[in-house]
């Protein structure tokens, strides 16, 4: 199967008066039909940069994707490389091919207008419909969502509507056209859990009905694990892991990711305080050399400090971007010596609240140096 979407070293900067932020440096990945790809990571690992840089988002300046990006996606007219093809044409694509739902929608719907009238207006300007027509279709898309009494709700201002309700027109708009993906940036972050519920049933269900590939950035792992087929794991502007949900979640393969599932609290059971993961991510101005996760990484030595690792392919679908892929013996070795936990502690909170009875450095030699 052919992928509609593939993305190959993208690199999006940004200039500053500080300097030159590397927001996202060399990300690739790809997205088949029909299938949903979770991204995830703290805030200001890149995700929402990404899915922007897809869109052709970008505001120039200060950002710019840099020429040796590809963004190759699979349309009616075959592959186009959305770097480079003309403002024109990426108008065309925006909407009629790609659509994006937005965190905030109180603050993506226009105040002044009735959410009628901003659905009809896509329709009108990427379908070329008459107003009555386009009208018909908005009606339907509102009922499509699950808005009662569309009839009247297309006449209705923003602000009169309910936060879900508004999300639920902004998904309507967003596949008023048929998009072959949706890229879906936190869409139910502005919600109730109730609400955030409702919507990602909707998706799903919407997915099922249209066969449209989605894009599902988040924080929320749980929504990753019910929604999502792939995942990956972005810190400091890169991927640092990928694979299928199920093998991402039951044994993941990078401390990071590790240190993500390993912080999410779980229902019945008392584990004290939560587990975090120490420290915050570093700035894009000036990222760590060697491993970027090495300053706040349990397992990390000196090569960790000096190179940076490359995405290592570990089976079938699954990447990881760690050092410990050749040195799988360090991983096992710092969990006995300081109580670490185990893959299935990272999903049951095991070990979150073991002391740690030294640096990994002082516990274990690094590799190459058991001698010394």
């Amino acid at each position: 199967m052919e992928p509609i979407l593939q993305v190959e070293n993208l690199r999006t900067y940004f200039k500053t008066d500080a300097g030159l932020a590397r927001a996202v440096d060399g990300v690739s990945f790809h997205v088949d039909p029909g299938e949903t790809l979770g991204i995830v990571g703290e805030s200001g690992s890149g995700k929402s940069v990404t899915s922007l840089s897809v869109m052709r988002l970008i505001p120039q300046p200060p950002g710019q994707i840099q020429a040796d990006s590809r963004i190759l996606f699979r349309g009616d007219r075959g592959v186009e490389d959305l770097v480079v093809v003309g403002e024109e044409r990426m108008r065309q694509i925006r909407g009629n091919d790609i659509a994006m739902i937005f965190q905030e929608p109180m603050t993506s719907l226009n105040p002044v207008f009735t959410v009628g009238s901003q659905i009809i207006e896509s329709l009108r300007l990427h379908q070329g419909l008459e107003k009555k027509a386009a009208r018909e279709k908005a009606i339907d898309m509102l009922k499509l969502v699950g808005i009662p009494i569309p009839e009247q709700r297309v006449d209705e201002y923003p602000h009169q509507l309910s936060g879900g309700m508004r999300q639920r027109v902004m998904i309507a708009m967003a596949l008023a056209c048929d998009p072959k993906l949706l890229i879906a940036d936190e869409p139910t972050t502005a919600l109730d859990v109730t609400i955030q519920a409702q919507i990602l049933e909707l998706l799903n269900r919407l997915q099922e009905e249209l066969g449209m590939a989605i894009i599902l950035i988040t924080h929320d792992l749980g929504v990753v694990a019910e929604t999502c087929d792939r995942v990956i794991v972005m810190y400091a502007g890169q991927v640092f892991e990928e694979g299928p949900v199920d093998d991402v979640f039951h044994d993941p393969q990078n401390p990071y990711t590790e240190g993500l599932l390993r912080s999410i609290p779980k229902l019945g059971e008392s584990t004290g305080r939560l587990a975090v993961i120490p420290g915050v991510v570093p700035s894009p101005l000036a990222w760590p050399v060697g491993c970027r996760f090495h300053e706040r990484c349990p397992y990390g030595w000196e090569k960790t400090e000096r190179e940076e690792p490359p995405l290592f392919e570990i089976g079938p679908g699954r990447r990881n971007k760690c050092w410990l892929v050749e040195h799988p013996e360090r991983r096992e070795e710092i969990r006995r010596a300081t109580g670490g936990f185990t893959p299935e502690g990272a999903l049951t909170g095991t070990g979150a609240n073991t002391p740690v009875a030294g640096t990994p450095e002082e516990v274990v030699p690094a590799p190459g140096e058991e001698g010394r």
